[in-house]
């Protein structure tokens, strides 16, 4: 217990999902938990759901006056920021052939932009105190083929090369900042499952090591940013971590 105790912890896209799962077990390790959510009701029943004195806050994450807000309540609230998780995410079903621009850039805004718009207005404030971890989510999608999902699968390859070049930067400039991507494969959620066309109709996911071809829980998912928001990850940087249950190593 404790993990991340005294920690304050900013989570966007935690209104459901893997996110919710991010907050509820940050602020079990003693995080003070920001939920965010488009939606302010979604968001501020998660923080009211997981306690710790987590508090909820609408966040539009393709809109930069939105991040400027939420990082200057942050500060004036808190005074500190440790954790920046990027875990906002939309999904399309279209290849290229079948994806209009407008979608591709809706897609893009959320995944590409949110994220960087993230990091951009949260390194300032992490720098002003002791540093901290900026934990970006990323997919098995940047890493293979994944012709129905073109505009999801592009956006985090450039989560996967963002991270990359915001832990050599914080490096190279002194900053006590360390910047990571995982790359979940299929996990059961609500977004998974509207998009395999079963809303709503989620499976029981079993305890254990899990089969090929299972879906892992959000709780895995949820296991692994815990480890990175805390100091036992310090030596992990810059790094892909992903958590897929062997999906992409396997040779068919």
């Amino acid at each position: 217990m404790g993990r991340v105790q005294g920690k304050v912890a900013l989570v966007t896209g935690g209104g459901s999902g893997l996110g919710a799962a991010d907050c509820e077990i940050l602020a079990k390790e003693g995080a003070t938990v920001v939920v965010t959510d488009v939606k302010q009701e979604t968001a501020q029943a998660v923080a009211d759901r997981i306690g710790n004195g987590a508090i909820g806050m609408a966040l539009d994450v393709a809109d930069e006056q939105q991040w400027i807000a939420a990082i200057d309540a942050i500060r004036e609230k808190f005074g500190r920021l440790d954790v920046l998780v990027n875990n906002a995410g939309v999904v399309l079903n279209a290849d290229v052939e079948d994806t209009t621009l407008e979608q591709f850039r809706w897609v893009n805004s959320i995944m590409i932009d949110g994220v960087f718009l993230g990091m951009k207005y949260a390194i300032p404030l992490m720098n002003e105190n002791d540093g901290g971890s900026i934990i970006n989510m990323s997919s098995t999608g940047a890493l293979l083929g994944y012709p129905i999902f073109f505009a999801y699968s592009g956006a985090k390859g450039a989560v996967r090369s963002m991270t990359k070049s915001v832990a050599v930067m914080c490096q190279e400039k002194g900053y006590k900042i360390r910047c990571n991507s995982v790359h979940p494969g299929s996990i059961e959620t609500p977004m998974v499952q509207k998009a395999e066309g079963r809303p709503d109709q989620p499976r029981d996911i079993p305890d254990g090591v899990l089969p090929p071809g299972t879906p892992g829980a959000p709780k895995d998912v949820g296991n692994l940013v815990l480890f990175l928001a805390s100091d036992e990850s310090r030596f992990i940087n810059g790094a892909e971590l992903v958590i897929d249950n062997a999906i992409t190593i396997r040779p068919f």
